[in-house]
């Protein structure tokens, strides 16, 4: 038995730069920062208000401001992101395959309802997952593994039969505290970046080489 567990951006889709220039568009012309590029990107990780707190402390906001925040930069990032749409090469013929196989899949992602909804509605292919585990359903964001046990709870699997898709390092190891193997993407990070982890199989960057063909053939 085996079940696939995927990350959304950046793993499912191409989109971290978006995610990254709507967070930094924000916090400059917005809230008042001064952040560059090379500052915003290593923070895209966890909760949106994970993600202020780290960049402006814990007391600059309210949590009805960081929620208020929050949404305006998921409509920026959606109104951006929305003609690139796209599944990564390779992905909707492994859902497929997996799917007509029988394979338990689901989404363990930081991003809110809102924005997940975003993709798979869009795509239509909410009806390959039998769980989603978005930012409201956890109380600890990745590397804690809460999302991804979720995940395997909720198809009926043990973690250890789990094999996490993902983009970054906090992720592969949020995989890793789950005892879960991990195949990264390298569409946010290199690969050296993944290079201290012991659970990851393989690194690639989209789906259609053969080590992604393997996992359903």
């Amino acid at each position: 038995m085996k079940a696939f567990i995927f990350d959304l951006n950046g793993t499912m889709v191409h989109d971290m730069e978006y995610h990254t220039r709507a967070w930094q568009q924000l916090f400059n012309e917005d809230l008042g920062g001064r952040f560059s590029w090379d500052e915003v990107k290593p923070q895209m990780y966890g909760k949106n208000r994970e993600v202020l707190v780290r960049m402006f402390g814990p007391d600059r906001f309210t949590g009805e401001e960081m929620d208020r925040v929050s949404l305006e930069k998921e409509r920026r990032y959606q109104r951006e992101f929305l003609p690139h749409l796209a599944l990564l090469p390779g992905l909707m013929e492994l859902l497929e395959q997996a799917h007509q196989q029988g394979i338990p899949m689901a989404i363990g992602s930081a991003a809110i309802p809102f924005n997940i909804d975003f993709v798979l509605d869009n795509l239509q292919i909410r009806h390959y997952f039998q769980a989603i585990v978005s930012a409201d359903d956890v109380t600890v964001s990745k590397p804690n593994p809460e999302v991804f046990l979720r995940c395997a709870e909720l198809l009926g699997v043990p973690p250890a039969s789990c094999i996490v898709f993902e983009d970054v390092p906090k992720g592969a190891e949020a995989a890793h505290n789950a005892g879960m193997q991990a195949v990264v993407l390298t569409t946010t990070h290199s690969e050296a970046e993944f290079a201290h982890l012991p659970n990851v199989r393989h690194c690639a960057p989209d789906y259609t080489d053969a080590f992604m063909r393997g996992l359903v053939a």
